[in-house]
């Protein structure tokens, strides 16, 4: 049975029984090209999310140690989903919320004091904190130490701790910076956990007995379990401090639509709880907004460690320098293959990050796609003739037919938080593209040239959401 067909289809026929097949024109892929060609950087973006205000944040490291390797995880995830809004029209905020205050940042500084250590220097930081941290889990006496440390930095009373701490803050921030600036991020705000502490602490205080109720000399939240919001010394715990990030992203984003939170799988039920007590707290704050908590996926390695010159802990710089020594030491590249290992899975699944298959030009890595549109811009530039999509062509290579598809990848992207269907089509048109290099002549011929651009274009625009370098040459 044959059927009428709508604009831009050939045929359309019947295919057994619940199937239908729509054949597009070449005429359609003329115009397709045409529109790619034309659109260049705007080619993808869809208005799906126009008019709605969108706050992502992640990254949100402790401070007083190098950025790890879950951290950078959770700023490649965000810093994609943040791109993917903004191609779908939202206009979106980043935000990062450094721990700077609390019983982490005091293991630190007892460490340091302890270490006489220069906290200017971010691996000496590090190691502070290892020692800290083992040290309160280990002995009594340097737990109640650390325990107090906490408590005089809470209360600004021990100049010289208090002195410790901002240096390290100064360190561990132009740290941050600096490898943020490497991956392609930059917040719009940042807010500080010493910021949001009193807040919290107050908002806690005064919904006691209200929202909030006093067990064994602390102030908990019973919702679908019980969370301490003050401890026993009357210090807020996490979750005071997000009652009080809370009210800092409402009085500096008030109509916001979606907060999106990113942070490591533990923290599942910690949000659930956390967004209860929000709820409660602020009712009309919250009415109409969305708070989605967003579990990054977990990155491990196939050893275990990347090397035992590493240790057990891998942090970023660890991680990239590793990648550069893979690669010729291109920085562009390093970034890219390790952005494309950690999209190219669904978001929340664990990632084995192979060092080898990350720098593969085979295909299914970072290297591959920016190697596709380094070849892609090698061709143009050598062609003896312009692009011409008007012209006739006598079959419709599998190139022509995934490439109009990019905008409905980028808005489902969008709509299900899936970067990696990106990925996953940038992969699948990198391969397409490569088998039309391998058989077709290209540089003499301006309908082939058409494709080859369209490519170009569609290639560097799934690269730049992904937040991953097209590089001109390699």
């Amino acid at each position: 049975i044959v059927m009428n067909k709508p604009e831009g289809v050939e045929k359309v026929e019947m295919a057994g029984p619940g199937f239908i097949n729509f054949y597009l024109s070449k005429e359609f892929f003329k115009e397709s090209l045409g529109e790619i060609i034309e659109k260049r950087d705007e080619f993808g973006k869809n208005e799906h999310a126009k008019g709605f205000k969108v706050i992502v944040e992640y990254t949100s490291p402790n401070l007083f140690k190098p950025l790890h390797i879950g951290n950078l995880v959770g700023n490649i995830t965000g810093e994609s989903l943040a791109r993917i809004f903004e191609y779908s029209g939202a206009e979106v905020k980043r935000i990062n919320y450094p721990s700077d205050i609390g019983l982490t940042v005091a293991k630190a500084v007892w460490g340091l004091k302890k270490t006489q250590g220069d906290p200017n220097d971010i691996k000496v930081l590090g190691e502070a904190y290892r020692l800290g941290n083992e040290s309160y889990e280990n002995d009594l006496t340097a737990k109640e130490e650390i325990e107090q440390t906490n408590k005089a930095l809470y209360e600004n009373s021990n100049p010289e701790l208090s002195s410790l701490r901002e240096k390290g803050i100064k360190t561990s921030l132009k740290h941050l910076d600096s490898l943020c600036e490497r991956f392609g991020t930059k917040f719009d705000k940042e807010f500080f956990e010493s910021q949001a502490a009193p807040i919290g602490q107050q908002i806690v205080k005064e919904n006691t007995s209200k929202i909030f109720e006093e067990s064994e000399g602390a102030i908990i939240f019973r919702g679908e379990h019980v969370r301490v919001f003050l401890n026993s010394q009357g210090l807020p715990t996490y979750e005071a401090k997000e009652l009080g990030l809370f009210k800092l992203k409402i009085e500096e984003f008030p109509d916001f639509d979606l907060s999106i939170t990113i942070t490591g799988t533990e923290q599942k039920d910690f949000f659930k709880i956390v967004f209860e007590a929000i709820k409660k707290v602020f009712p009309k704050e919250t009415e109409g907004k969305i708070l989605k908590h967003i579990a990054n996926s977990f990155l491990r390695l196939p050893t275990g460690k990347m090397s035992s010159r590493l240790g057990n802990t891998i942090s970023g710089e660890d991680l990239i320098e590793e990648v550069r020594g893979k690669v010729k030491d291109d920085e562009a590249v390093a970034v890219g293959a390790i952005k494309y290992m950690i999209l190219r899975q669904a978001i929340g699944n664990d990632i084995v990050f192979d060092l080898e298959k990350s720098v593969s030009t085979e295909g299914d890595s970072g290297v591959y796609l920016q190697y596709a549109h380094a070849r892609a811009n090698s061709i143009l530039e050598k062609a003896d003739k312009k692009a011409d999509s008007s012209g006739e062509r006598a079959n419709i290579h599998e190139v022509e037919r995934l490439l109009y598809r990019f905008p409905e990848i980028v808005e489902r992207a969008g709509a299900e938080y899936a970067p990696n269907y990106i990925t996953t089509y940038l992969t699948e048109l990198a391969s397409a593209f490569n088998n039309f290099y391998a058989h077709e002549q290209i540089k003499d011929d301006p309908y082939r040239l058409a494709i080859t651009q369209a490519f170009k274009n569609v290639m560097r625009n799934g690269l730049n959401i992904l937040g991953i370098p097209a590089p001109e040459k390699m």
